[in-house]
C-alpha cells in the first residue's frame, strides 16, 4: 500500500455513466467494465466509497416539467439512484468485491440504512461502500451527498467523475473551442465553473477535501489518481501541496 497516495476516497459517479450509448437505463457492458476497474482500485488497498447519482433513471427538476412537485420528484430521484446503486453493487460481486449499499431513506429489505460507523468499518474491512439516496432530502444533489459522505467517513479525496469532459476549462469546451483547461483549482475559482453545485462546493472548501474533476470514459483513471498520476483538474487550496 506505500504506492498508493489515497488510502480512501470516495467516487462520485453520475447516472448518465451508466448509459453507455443508450438514452436511459443501464448498459450492462458499460456495468461490467466499470466493475473491472473499480475491482482493480480495491486490489490495490484503497478504500473505496461511491456515491451514485440517477439520472439515467429520473432526475426531480425533470419531473417538476411534467407536473411533479419538487420534493415528490427528488424522492423519486432518490429511489433511482438505489436501483443503480443495486446494480453496480451486483456487477462488483460478479468480480469477487465485497460490497454493501447504504441508503439515506430506510428500505431494510433492500440495503442497510447509512450508519456512519458501520460504512467505517466496512471500508477497513476492504468493502466498497455504496451511498445511495442522495442525502435523504429533497432539494439537495448527489454532488452534495457526496461531499457530506467524504466528510464523514474522513475520505483522503473526492473523485468526481464527468462525462466526457476531461476536467474543469474556464468556459464549455462543446461550445468554445478556445477553452482551456485547469490542471489546478483553487476552490474559490470552483464557483461558477459548473463542476458542483454551490453547496457541495463550499463543504468541500470547508471540509479541505481534494477534488479531482476527470474523464470517466476511461475508467483506470481512478487507479491512477489514487496512485498519485495527474489525471484531469485537481481543487485544492493553494498552499497545500501534492
Amino acid at each position: 500500500m506505500s504506492e498508493l497516495k489515497y488510502r480512501r476516497v470516495l467516487l462520485k459517479l453520475s447516472g448518465e455513466a451508466l448509459m453507455g450509448e443508450q438514452e436511459f437505463g443501464i448498459d450492462s457492458d458499460v456495468l461490467r467494465t466499470i466493475a473491472r476497474h473499480l475491482k482493480d482500485v480495491v486490489d490495490l488497498g484503497c478504500e473505496v466509497a461511491i456515491v451514485v447519482g440517477g439520472g439515467n433513471i429520473f432526475r426531480g427538476v425533470r419531473g417538476v416539467k411534467i407536473g411533479i412537485d419538487r420534493v415528490t420528484g427528488d424522492h423519486m430521484g432518490m429511489l433511482a439512484t438505489v436501483i443503480n446503486a443495486l446494480a453496480l453493487m451486483s456487477a462488483l460481486e460478479l468480480e469477487g468485491v465485497e460490497v454493501r449499499v447504504q441508503t439515506a431513506i430506510e428500505m431494510h429489505e433492500v440495503a442497510e440504512p447509512f450508519i456512519l460507523r458501520r460504512a467505517v468499518r466496512h471500508l477497513e474491512h476492504k468493502r466498497v461502500v455504496i451511498f445511495a439516496a442522495g442525502t435523504g432530502h429533497p432539494y439537495f444533489s448527489t454532488d452534495t451527498a457526496a461531499t457530506l459522505r467524504a466528510a464523514e467517513i474522513d475520505a483522503e479525496a473526492l473523485l468526481m467523475a464527468k462525462n466526457k469532459t476531461d476536467g474543469v476549462y474556464d468556459s464549455d469546451p462543446n461550445k468554445n473551442p478556445h477553452a482551456v483547461r485547469f490542471d489546478r483549482l483553487d476552490y474559490e475559482r470552483l464557483q461558477g465553473l459548473g463542476v458542483m453545485d454551490s453547496t457541495a462546493a463550499a463543504m468541500a472548501k470547508v471540509e479541505n477535501i481534494p477534488i479531482h474533476v476527470f474523464d470517466f470514459a476511461e475508467p483506470d483513471n481512478v487507479r491512477r489518481i489514487v496512485l498519485g498520476e495527474t489525471v484531469g483538474t485537481v481543487v485544492r487550496r493553494n498552499d497545500d501541496g501534492g
